[in-house]
C-alpha cells in the first residue's frame, strides 16, 4: 500500500502523501471490522418458557409466524395463560388492531429493537469527517472549475455522512429470535 506519490519540481523530488488514500483505506478497515461484528451482536437467540416470555415481550414489537403461514406483527399487550394479546399492525391475512393468538399456534417470536442513537451519531460524524477530507483531496487535486469542485465537494461529503448513518442504524439495530419451549 503506497500512500505518497512522488513527483519533480525543479531541481529535486519531492513526495506527496494522498489523503484520499489514507481516508479511503481508513475507512474500509473501519467497515471491514465493523460489519462482522455488528451481524454478531445485532442476532440473539434465546429459549424461553411461556411463563417467562411476558417480561421480554410486552410493550414490545414482535414479528410470529402461524403455522398456517401467515405472518403477524405488532406490539405485545399482554402475555395470558393461554395466549398471546398483540396490537395487530401489519398481517397478511389476519385483522388489524387487539388480536389474541392461541398460544398453541406460536413457537418462535422475533423482537426488532434500537438500542440508542450512539451507532448512528458515530456514523454520521466519521462519515462527515470522512466525507470531509475524501472530497476535499479529491476536490484539491482534479477539479478545474469552481462549480464542478463545490458540487463535487458537498456531494462527497453528504453521501459519506448518509452512508455513515446507515452503517451506524445496523450498528443499533437488535434482532431477538425467542424460541418457545414447552413446560416441563
Amino acid at each position: 500500500m503506497q500512500f505518497t506519490k512522488q513527483f519533480s519540481s525543479g531541481l529535486r523530488k519531492r513526495t506527496r502523501i494522498s489523503w484520499a488514500r489514507v481516508a479511503s483505506h481508513l475507512l474500509m478497515t473501519i467497515v471491514s471490522a465493523a460489519v462482522p461484528a455488528a451481524a454478531l451482536a445485532a442476532s440473539n437467540r434465546i429459549e424461553l418458557r411461556w411463563i417467562e416470555l411476558a417480561p421480554v415481550v410486552v410493550n414490545h414489537k414482535v414479528k410470529a409466524v402461524l403455522p398456517d403461514g401467515t405472518e403477524i406483527q405488532g406490539l405485545v399487550v399482554a402475555v395470558r395463560d393461554d395466549a398471546l394479546v398483540l396490537n395487530v399492525k401489519s398481517r397478511k391475512g389476519y385483522p388489524t388492531g387487539q388480536n389474541v393468538i392461541p398460544r398453541a399456534s406460536l413457537s418462535t417470536l422475533q423482537i426488532d429493537d434500537f438500542r440508542g442513537a450512539g451507532g448512528r451519531t458515530i456514523g454520521v460524524i466519521v462519515g462527515a469527517l470522512g466525507g470531509l477530507i475524501l472530497g476535499g483531496d479529491l476536490v484539491a487535486h482534479t477539479a478545474n472549475t469552481e462549480a464542478v469542485a463545490v458540487s463535487s465537494f458537498l456531494g462527497i461529503s453528504t453521501a459519506s455522512a448518509i452512508a455513515g448513518y446507515y452503517a451506524g442504524r445496523t450498528r443499533d439495530h437488535n434482532v431477538t429470535m425467542i424460541r418457545i419451549v414447552p413446560e416441563r
